[in-house]
Formats: C-alpha cells, sequence, structure tokens
C-alpha cells in the first residue's frame, strides 16, 4: 500500500500535540532539549511522518516571520520596515534587516522552536516507521532520515549547532551538533539515503516528498556551503571552497557539479519560459519544482503566503474581499542592481486578460474584464497584478461603498488610480528610495507607508481570506540547481562553463506576447560581482539570499538601514530560553 502523504494530514494537529518538541509546548522549568521521545509502537507511522512534512508549512518555510525573516529579511533583497502605525510591534521586523537581533529576539527564537521541532518530529517518524509493519517501510524511513537531515541542515546553517538524539534508544543522552564537523556526517547520511529514495515520480512520489532529486539538491547545497561552515568567523570571507571533498573523491564544488548534474541531466525537470509560473496559483506540478512545500485551501489548514501577501498594499486587491497588508519590499541596493536589466523576463510581466486586454498598469488601462471569476466564490470578479518589481504609481480597482468593485457602465472592472489606505492623501507610488528620516532606522512615518519597490513574485491568491493560499513554495527548484553548477564551475576557475549556465537561465525564460515572446539577453562575461547580481535576478524572495551573500563575502557589508557588521553575525544566538534550562549547549560567540 502506497500513502498519498500530500493530503495524509486529518491526524496532524492531534499528532503535533502529542509528539515533544525539542523547544515549545513544555514547561520551562523542564529540560527543553532533554526529553524523551516516544513511540505508538509503529501504528501510527504515516500519520508521524505526515507531521514530519507538515513541520514545512505550519510557518516556517510559507511565513514571514519564518525561513523567510530569516534568510531574506537580513540581506539586501528585503526588509520589513516600520510604516506608520503598522509593523513596529516591538521592533522585532526591523532587527533583523538591522542586525540588533538578540538571544530573545522573538523572530530568532521561533525559528529555532520551528526547526528544532521539525528535528523532533523526524525522530519520533524515524522510530514510529523503523517499529512498524508499514508497507513501503524502507522508503518511508528514508523520507524521514531525510527530512532529519533536512531540518538539521537548516539549524545548523542559521545557528551553527543542532541537537541530536538517537530516536532508537529512549535513554540516549542529548547531542549537540556542531556544523564544521557535523557537515561532514551530514552529507554521509543523506548520500547513505540515495538507494531506498525514490525518484520523483516513482512509487506514487510528488515533490511534496523527499525523493532522491530532493537529496541531490540538497547534498549540491551542503557541499556548496560546506566551506563556510568549517570556517564561519573568517574574518576575509576567504573561504576554501575547493577543499578535498568527504571522502576524498574530487573537491566540494566537484560534487556540487556532480549532484546538480543528476538533476539537470535526468530529465525530469524543464526551465519554465514564464518564469512566473514557478510561483503561480496553478503551480502545483510545475517544471521546476524538486522539492516543495504543498498547499491547500481547505477546512485543515488554508495555507499561507506571506511571500505574496505581505507585499501587496492594503489597496491592492485581487477580489472584493481580498487585500494585501502593505508590509514587505526590497531594499535600493537590489533595485538598482537590476540598472540595465529591466528587459529581463524574471524583472517584471505584465498580464493579459481571456479577451486579450492587456494591464499596463501605468494609467494607459482603463478597465478589465470581469470575465475572471475567483474558484470557491459567490461570483467574485478576479482582478490580476503583473508580476516581479513594481515601482512607480499603482493602479487597480477600487471598492463601492457596497463593498464591490467600482465597474464600468458595460460591465468591466475599472481601473483607477491608487492611494494608500491608511493615509488616504498619500499616491500609491512605491518608490525605489526608501529614504528613512533615521538612515540607520527602518521606519517611516504615516505619510510614507508608500516607499518601497515591491516584489510580487509570489501570485496573490483571491480566496480563502487574505494571506491564505494554494501556492506551492519552492524548497528547491532547477533554476536554483543551474546557479549552483554555475557558482561551482565559477570557484573551479571554469569561467566559460559558469556564464553558460548563467545564460542558459537568461535565455530560457522569455517576456510576454506584448514585447514578441523574445527570450531573455546572454551576457559576455562573467566573474563575482556579476554572478552575484545574476543569483539575486533568479532567487530573489525564494529564501536563500543570506547564505549566497556570506559566500560572496557581501553579509557584512552595510546597505540601507544595516550597518557593517562582525562575522559572528554570520549565525545567529541560541534562544536565551534554550541556554537557562539545557546545560548541554552554549552560546554562539559574540552573543
Amino acid at each position: 500500500m502506497n500513502y498519498n502523504l500530500k493530503f495524509n494530514l486529518k491526524n496532524i494537529t492531534v499528532l503535533a500535540c502529542a509528539v515533544l518538541a525539542l523547544t515549545g509546548c513544555t514547561n520551562l522549568d523542564e529540560k527543553v532539549l532533554d526529553e524523551v521521545l516516544v513511540s505508538d509502537g509503529g501504528s501510527n507511522a504515516p500519520g508521524a511522518l505526515a507531521a514530519a512534512y507538515s513541520r514545512l508549512g505550519e510557518g516556517t518555510f510559507v511565513d514571514n516571520g519564518g525561513m523567510f525573516a530569516m534568510q531574506e529579511y537580513t540581506t539586501d533583497i528585503a526588509l520589513l520596515p516600520t510604516r506608520g502605525s503598522d509593523w513596529g510591534d516591538g521592533g522585532k521586523w526591523r532587527a533583523m534587516h538591522e542586525f540588533s537581533w538578540t538571544s530573545t529576539s522573538p523572530v530568532v527564537s521561533s525559528n529555532w522552536s520551528n526547526l528544532t521541532d521539525g528535528i523532533t518530529r523526524s525522530l519520533t517518524a524515524i522510530k514510529a516507521i523503523d517499529e512498524s509493519e508499514i508497507a513501503d517501510k524502507d522508503l518511508l524511513l528514508a523520507e524521514a532520515k531525510g527530512l532529519l537531515a533536512f531540518y538539521t541542515y537548516q539549524v545548523l546553517d542559521l545557528f551553527g549547532q543542532a541537537p541530536y538524539r538517537d530516536p532508537m534508544d529512549t535513554n540516549a543522552p542529548i547531542q549537540i551538533l556542531y556544523a564544521e564537523t557535523a557537515i561532514d556526517d551530514l552529507i554521509l547520511q543523506v548520500e547513505a539515503l540515495l538507494p531506498n529514495l525514490a525518484s520523483l515520480g516513482e512509487q506514487s512520489t510528488h515533490n511534496g516528498r523527499f525523493t532522491r532529486e530532493a537529496a541531490y539538491a540538497m547534498l549540491a547545497e551542503m557541499y556548496l556551503n560546506r566551506a563556510v561552515y568549517k570556517d564561519r568567523y573568517n574574518a576575509g570571507s576567504g573561504f576554501n571552497f575547493n577543499e578535498t571533498a568527504v571522502g576524498g573523491n574530487g573537491t566540494d564544488m566537484d560534487k556540487v557539479i556532480y549532484y546538480s548534474n543528476q538533476i539537470i541531466n535526468s530529465g525530469k525537470f524543464q526551465l519554465a519560459t514564464n518564469f512566473f509560473d514557478n510561483f503561480s496559483i496553478n503551480n502545483s506540478g510545475g517544471s521546476e519544482l524538486i522539492f516543495v512545500v504543498v498547499q491547500k485551501i481547505d477546512n485543515i489548514h488554508n495555507g499561507d503566503n506571506d511571500m505574496g501577501y505581505m507585499c501587496v498594499a492594503r489597496n491592492q486587491r485581487p477580489s472584493p474581499s481580498n487585500r494585501g497588508t502593505n508590509g514587505s519590499c526590497t531594499t535600493p541596493e537590489f533595485f538598482n542592481s537590476w540598472e540595465g536589466n529591466h528587459d529581463d523576463p524574471r524583472f517584471s510581466r505584465k498580464y493579459q486578460y481571456g479577451d486579450g486586454t492587456w494591464f499596463m498598469n501605468d494609467g494607459t488601462t482603463a478597465s478589465v474584464p470581469a470575465s475572471d471569476i475567483v474558484p470557491n466564490s459567490d461570483n467574485l470578479p478576479w482582478f490580476h497584478f503583473n508580476s516581479g518589481l513594481l515601482y512607480g504609481q499603482q493602479y487597480g480597482p477600487k471598492l463601492t461603498s457596497g463593498g464591490g468593485f467600482e465597474m464600468t457602465n458595460d460591465g468591466r472592472i475599472k481601473v483607477s488610480q491608487l492611494f494608500m489606505e491608511k493615509s488616504a492623501g498619500t499616491a500609491m507610488v512605491f518608490t525605489p528610495e526608501l529614504d528613512f528620516d533615521n538612515p540607520s532606522q527602518a521606519v517611516l512615518a504615516q505619510d510614507q507607508i508608500n516607499r518601497g519597490v515591491r516584489i510580487f513574485k509570489f501570485e496573490y491568491d483571491p480566496e480563502g481570506g487574505n494571506g491564505a493560499s494554494k501556492v506551492d513554495i519552492p524548497l528547491y527548484r532547477l533554476g536554483y540547481i543551474y546557479l549552483m553548477r554555475a557558482e561551482a564551475s565559477l570557484r573551479k576557475g571554469e569561467t566559460a562553463a559558469a556564464l553558460a549556465d548563467i545564460n542558459m537561465l537568461r535565455t530560457s525564460r522569455t517576456r510576454e506576447a506584448l514585447y514578441g515572446s523574445t527570450p531573455g539577453a546572454a551576457i559576455s562575461s562573467i566573474d563575482a560581482d556579476t554572478f552575484h547580481k545574476e543569483w539575486g535576478f533568479e532567487m530573489y524572495w525564494e529564501m536563500h539570499r543570506r547564505p549566497e551573500m556570506i559566500r560572496f563575502g557581501k553579509f557584512d557589508l552595510p546597505y540601507t538601514a544595516k550597518p557593517a557588521t562582525e562575522p559572528y553575525k554570520r549565525v545567529f544566538p541560541i534562544p536565551q530560553a534554550t541556554i537557562d534550562v539545557t546545560k548541554e549547549i552554549t552560546q554562539n560567540m559574540g552573543y
């Protein structure tokens, strides 16, 4: 019997409360990291594995305050400023971009809790499956171990150390794994799983499962970052990327290329010509998607798409019942890095309705048809915003006093100049400049809440309530694999190979039919700075920027509302609540 883990969620809530978490749902008087794992004798092995998968969602990789805050708000790509009366929240969002976080910062603490809970759920699933007589036991056990490695890797990346306990020994002591040594063991563990993992599409697997291709992607990523973990506090960012690989067969970069090739040459994936198809409401099973967080809008969890919701302004409405929240934006530095590349298909894309109408978002589109209907609604019209980086004056539908869209006499959705909801006299002009009154603090006055270029990379759902989503969130996709292979080639001095991969990404994407469906333009040369920009063009808003900036020596540098920082900030502090109750763990350097 094969279990469809994509939808096996009925018992997750109950099971998750029963699973003993490394942090959270415990009394702080207890040793939070020294809980004893329990098992039901294997009777609920599928539910235990489903609970481990569920932790990928539940805020971790889908929420503004989850991994997005750790991996994007700490970079030149994203920030969440205080906007007048909104997003103050005790400064917790600003702290991530201003690098003023501490061991008691709520965003840091919640992500430690979520990820270590993922470790615990995975350990629980391993024990439950091992003690069961379930069909496909070897496959499901390999998936559970793959998830354990995935969560452990994320903790090592962010915090430099991670907890572990032997799931088969209830008396085993807690162990603390340290990134500089644990990364080698983790690589060997994932490599050992490969024979028992299914290739994507085999044994009823889909891209929401940890397949062999997900393992290949993770191995490439671990080898790409291995040198950083072994020398995390290197003051000059002079990491030895060409160190001999684990096991002595080639170098780290050789391994990145090898594992990337397993995916690229498999024939299972193709680069999407419409770049934004990867992030659309209908992206399930997309041609680039290797490993994703599967999301639905239903009565169980309703998904979460903060990657879309957070940038959309409150008066930008895809349906009369849904709106954005006017939160996140990008920095002037990242926007300016696109200079000369605004015709790149990944920069922006205009939407065309079924009757041929293009929404130009420049004041020339007076109306759009109301023929697109919001799914699962009472015939509500669906307004489609453009994709990519949105700047300048914004246009869209306004609401009538009755709560519906303003319509034209011939029944179309009227398009108007938009103004900010909480500053009615402020035109919705998304300015590339942020120009904070105090340059060191990301704080905007009420009449400044329009500032910042917005990222509409992920489509914003018009149904299910603000922020609910059925967009699958990519953890690994093909574009990322090409970038990892290109970076490895560049670090080996093989610039021709690196350039070929970068140009594959650039020219495989095409512009909309309005511009003749032309492909992106190739570039003629590549170096480290050019590559850094190209990485941003492909991967912005996808929770991979922080490690890339560390590898390229950019993370410690100052940029908007972020000061120059010391190397110890390349890892986050262990939450003080954990330090207080767990003798086995010590605080990271500098905190």
